[in-house]
């Protein structure tokens, strides 16, 4: 099978999955570039109301493929690093709910874009581990921040200055992982929560989005989205579906971003 990032919409959801069986799903230098064009594409579906990213068959992602780096950090197709780090932070800014679906192997770069998710639900098999130090790597300052934001200095430094790999017990402790299951009932977990998400207001999980990666909000930024809150329809539905005891029938939808420029 030739490495490859698959995308799949079905009922308000769509699922990337990274395929590359034959190296543990590692990112090829392509595989990263294809990514944030796939998040566009999924950002400007209004179909589209939960990003799932997951990997082929029984593991999630090894990283960046290792024969696609040279001495100086660049591979033939352009510079690996700078790549995984443009492809989290399209991950990190898709303007929609995004989970990460972790089984078997999620190291270095994988685990960059398993942090880069809102959520992580894994296997009781996933094990963890950001691995720069074992390559003499200057890990990304931006993904550094991000680790450390969700789990804490403590074992940000740890999994960095170490570079050993942890168990899905252990980064459900430290906030790693949100969720742990049974790997036959990760899939029907996911699948179950990604439509609650879907069920939910857009409205609030984009202004939530915002408020709660973005650091200090700016006035103009809180001014917005009280905003948009006064001309949505959603809190008047949410009402009344409440007093009427129905699921709401949320309309606000995330605004089409502009497109990325061409290569």
């Amino acid at each position: 099978m030739e490495p490859a990032l698959h995308l799949d919409i079905a009922d308000g959801t769509a699922t990337v999955r990274i395929a590359h069986p034959a190296k543990r799903n590692a990112m090829t230098p392509a595989m990263w570039q294809e990514l944030p064009r796939l998040l566009e594409r999924c950002a400007a579906d209004p179909a589209v109301r939960v990003l799932v990213l997951t990997g082929e068959g029984d593991t999630f992602c090894a990283g960046a493929d290792i024969a696609s780096l040279t001495a100086d950090g660049e591979g033939g197709e352009g510079d690996p690093r700078g790549l995984a780090v443009a492809a989290e932070e399209a991950l990190a800014a898709f303007p929609k709910p995004t989970v990460a679906a972790v089984r078997g192997h999620c190291v270095g770069g994988g685990c960059q874009l398993a942090v880069a998710c809102d959520l992580r639900f894994a296997a009781e098999d996933a094990v963890f581990g950001i691995t720069p130090a074992r390559l003499g790597i200057v890990y990304a300052a931006s993904s550094t921040r991000r680790l450390t934001a969700l789990v804490g200095p403590a074992t940000a430094k740890y999994l960095l200055y170490s570079a050993e790999l942890i168990g899905a017990g252990r980064a459900v402790r430290t906030g790693l992982v949100d969720e742990v299951w049974a790997p036959d009932e990760l899939d029907g977990r996911v699948a179950e929560f990604a439509r609650l998400l879907g069920s939910r207001s857009q409205l609030t999980q984009a202004a939530a989005k915002e408020f709660a990666t973005a650091g200090p909000v700016a006035a103009e930024r809180v001014a917005h989205w009280a905003e948009e809150g006064h001309r949505s329809a959603d809190l008047a539905e949410g009402v009344t579906a409440f007093l009427e005891r129905r699921e709401p029938r949320f309309t606000w939808s995330v605004p089409v971003p502009a497109p990325l420029p061409a290569d």
